[in-house]
């Protein structure tokens, strides 16, 4: 009897790994440095595989499924490789690949809180911001695998030229841009530093809660679902910060029906959402098999 599947989770900075059942039960994980080539990467998770049903691995960037190449420039740079065959010539078990999009809300979906819940979002808030969504219990992936790049949603109104990097609602509100205005090392400092009522950086938080409403705002009145989850190293950090201005702001922006139906809620799963998504894909692939 097999063990189980084996879930990664390629971050920017760090990669995790864990056998997963189907219950969602993890062994013990296994923790890395991001590897930084393409032939590293597969060494990995080739690991790791003994004994696995089937592997789920999600990206930080953009994986798209018609061609099976990946565009992650904070791992290899910013050429697209060829992941799925670089990984199917070197494993003899299924792959399934997605965006870290993608695994966070089928994550969340499947045991944390959006559980039970098939039209939900998950936004992720970090060095970046993105955003995973599952309509009518479908992961939605759009036609070159970019659907969910909401860092770059439009939310203010006067064009700024670092906008063009990363887009408006990243460069406003992510993790830097809460760094920036109080002139503080990261965004870690920043919350910790608003939590002890320093004035620049509560201001400085409200500042990005306010965007993010908006952006939240939008997401809601576009896709009308039954919860938005609130993920991310800031976003699930600092979620008790942020919660309460995103909460009022967002009921004032987005369309009213689909707001009063709505909930806003800090992720249950944290760090462990990517890992639970990867190993959902893996699971759906067995079935499928």
């Amino acid at each position: 009897m097999t063990r189980g599947v084996l879930a990664v989770d390629l971050g920017g900075t760090k990669a995790a790994a864990a056998v997963v059942d189907r219950d969602g039960m993890a062994g013990a994980r296994r923790r890395a440095p991001a590897p930084r080539t393409l032939a590293d990467t597969v060494e990995w998770i080739a690991a790791g595989v003994s004994g696995a049903a089937a592997v789920g691995v999600i990206v930080p960037g953009i994986y798209v499924p018609s061609t099976g190449r990946a565009w992650c420039p904070n791992l290899w740079g910013r050429d697209e490789v060829p992941l799925r065959d670089a990984l199917a010539d070197r494993l003899t078990v299924p792959v399934t690949i997605d965006s870290d999009r993608a695994g966070y809300v089928l994550g969340e979906a499947w045991l944390g809180a959006a559980r039970g819940c098939r039209d939900a979002l998950f936004v992720a808030i970090g060095t970046g911001i993105g955003v995973g969504i599952l309509a009518e219990g479908r992961v939605l992936r759009g036609a070159h695998g970019v659907a969910g790049a909401a860092g770059w949603f439009a939310l203010t109104g006067q064009w700024r030229e670092d906008y063009a990097a990363m887009g408006c609602w990243e460069a406003e509100s992510a993790g830097p841009a809460l760094a920036r205005a109080p002139r503080l090392p990261d965004a870690a400092a920043v919350v910790r530093a608003a939590r002890d009522g320093r004035p620049d950086a509560l201001a400085a938080v409200d500042r990005a809660a306010r965007v993010t409403a908006r952006g939240i705002a939008n997401l809601v009145s576009a896709f009308d679902p039954d919860v938005v989850v609130l993920g991310g190293g800031l976003g699930e950090g600092a979620a008790d910060l942020l919660l309460p201005v995103i909460e009022a702001e967002a009921r004032r922006w987005a369309q009213p029906i689909a707001m009063a139906r709505c909930r806003i809620v800090r992720s249950q799963l944290g760090d462990g959402a990517g890992l639970l998504g990867a190993a959902r894909l893996a699971w759906e692939a067995v079935d499928r098999a």
